[in-house]
This record gives structure tokens, C-alpha cells and sequence, in this order.
């Protein structure tokens, strides 16, 4: 009984660890999801139509090896314009969850969008900040 105890203690004890992210910068080229859940890379060319259909764009890093990232808080506009586009990516990468939370994203050396530029738009627009800051 006393085992089983302390069995359960430290399987509860691992489940409350934190799952690891960790600051990073990924290069790679943005992609609709479908197109590389199905192996193909997005028709070059042919970005609008494409951007027309797909409903959420990644960042492919290695295609071989079905390496690729979401990047839940960046617009799906904002990435539909990158699309077939080489992009470098900083941010917090959760590997586990295969998601970047990007703060920068530049493309050919030149910074396309940041978590502030977004935030001085946002205040240019309304006034204030993001969730009603005046900074």
C-alpha cells in the first residue's frame, strides 16, 4: 500500500512539471498546413489561390523529416503573405507541441512584423495598447 502511495505521489508530481520552451530563432519557409500534412510544398505561383483555400500556415523547417512549427499568435494574414517565403522566426519554441510564439518574424534580412510594431498599430488605431494599456 505504502508503494503504491509513493508511486502516485511522484506520477502526480511529474504531471505538474512544466513542459519545457525554450527562446529560440527557426528558419524555414511558410506553408499551408494541408500541403504539408499531404507531403506537397504549396504551388509556386500559384500563392493566392492557395492562400484562398488554406485555413492555417506553419513554418516548414525540413520537409524530410516532417519538421514544422504552428504560430498560434501571428495572424493568418500576416503569414498568408509570407507564403513560399524564406523567414527567420525568433521566439519561444515548445517543441512538444510543435508551436513557436513568435515576437519577430524577417524576411530576405528585413523584419516583416513584431510583437511590437503590432502593439504601436494597435495604440496608432484605438488609442491605447493591447487589453486597454496606455503605454
Amino acid at each position: 500500500m505504502r508503494k503504491l502511495f509513493k508511486t502516485t505521489i511522484i506520477g502526480m508530481l511529474f504531471l505538474l512539471v512544466p513542459v519545457f520552451a525554450m527562446a529560440a530563432s527557426v528558419t524555414g519557409s511558410i506553408q499551408g498546413f494541408n500541403c504539408v500534412t499531404q507531403g506537397k510544398v504549396c504551388p509556386i505561383g500559384k500563392e493566392d489561390p492557395v492562400a484562398a483555400v488554406e485555413n492555417v500556415f506553419v513554418l516548414l523547417v525540413d520537409a524530410a523529416k516532417d519538421d514544422y512549427y504552428f504560430i498560434p499568435n501571428i495572424d493568418r494574414a500576416v503569414l498568408a503573405r509570407h507564403l513560399n517565403t524564406q523567414v527567420t522566426v525568433d521566439g519561444t519554441v515548445n517543441a512538444k507541441m510543435k508551436t513557436i510564439k513568435a515576437s519577430d518574424i524577417s524576411a530576405g534580412g528585413k523584419k516583416v512584423w513584431s510583437q511590437n510594431m503590432e502593439d504601436d498599430i494597435y495604440k496608432d488605431i484605438w488609442g491605447v495598447g493591447p487589453g486597454g494599456s496606455k503605454k
